[in-house]
């Protein structure tokens, strides 16, 4: 079973970033209102992009490094993997 990291896009136009092992299940507790503070204040508006891992240790370090990205940087990620441009989820 693999990590992925995740960003949703929040109803203020901030970026959530995330990592879970079910990405469809953390979205729907985070809609609920259920899934992290953050996402209780901010709701969620839409799942921009998911970036797989194999496992938490590198699912981590690339949950913190993407953290450090303004929204901006964030969208601008989503968009390369929806365009099929993603390094694989690696942030660098």
């Amino acid at each position: 079973m693999g990590w992925y990291l995740y960003l949703i896009e929040c109803t203020d136009g901030s970026i959530y970033t995330g990592i879970t092992v079910d990405v469809e299940k953390r979205y729907a507790a985070h809609a609920a209102g259920k899934g992290g503070r953050y996402t209780r204040s901010h709701r969620p508006v839409r799942l921009l992009a998911v970036f797989p891992h194999a496992d938490r240790a590198t699912a981590s370090r690339a949950e913190y490094a993407t953290k450090r990205l303004s929204a901006a940087a964030k969208r601008a990620l989503a968009r390369s993997a929806a365009q099929g441009n993603a390094d694989g989820g690696k942030v660098r």
